[in-house]
């Protein structure tokens, strides 16, 4: 096989895995999900710009909602203990979005044609549910915990501090805190590195 040949079939492996629907290989690393998943690192460029978040919090809501799973459902409802029942709520995605907000996220972006099941509709949709958390409730775009919160029990659940009858939803949303503070210190430190580009990915997966 000549040398040209090689490096296109490289560049295609690079491409094809940087466009995979399976979850990141590395997801305890921001870096490493960007360096696999190069769409997803431009996808989250264009939520940051769009709805003023950082790239790191949408990041770790997704990473505890679906473990960046593209096809993740709610837990089955059963009747009597043995029979399939539905799911426990309409949450679905990368994103965990329930049918209502979704819809809401659609009709506000004018984005009719969103799937929660594609990178870049679910991240977007999470940036606007940011957005929208600042707006109706002052959170700080990079207070993880707070903005998680309000993600999980909505906005007026969040006024009515519904997450304070669930003795296990404040260390989740610690979690999801810690998380996007690592992924933020790892960003910070390979942000230059990732902005230089497709070669720079395309020499560091050789």
């Amino acid at each position: 096989m000549n040398s040209g040949r090689t490096v296109g079939l490289l560049v295609l492996a690079a491409l094809l895995t940087g466009c995979g629907t399976s979850p990141p290989r590395s997801p305890e690393n921001l870096c490493e999900i960007f360096r696999e998943k190069s769409d997803w690192y431009d996808a989250a460029q264009v939520t940051q710009k769009r709805w003023g978040v950082p790239i790191q919090v949408p990041f770790a809501i997704m990473y505890q909602e679906s473990s960046y799973r593209y096809d993740a459902k709610t837990p089955r409802k059963y009747l009597l203990w043995v029979i399939p029942w539905g799911r426990v709520t309409t949450a679905a995605g990368y994103a965990q979005a329930k049918d209502e907000v979704w819809a809401d996220y659609q009709k506000s972006t004018g984005r009719h044609g969103a799937d929660r099941e594609d990178f870049d509709d679910a991240i977007d949709f999470v940036g606007w549910y940011m957005d929208k958390t600042t707006s109706i409730n002052g959170v700080y775009k990079y207070d993880a915990y707070n903005q998680y919160l309000n993600y999980h029990e909505g906005w007026g659940g969040f006024r009515q501090k519904t997450y304070a009858s669930k003795a296990w939803l404040p260390p989740v949303a610690r979690k999801v805190q810690n998380r996007s503070d690592m992924y933020g210190q790892q960003y910070a430190a390979c942000k230059d590195d990732l902005n230089r580009g497709f070669w720079s990915r395309f020499w560091h997966w050789l």
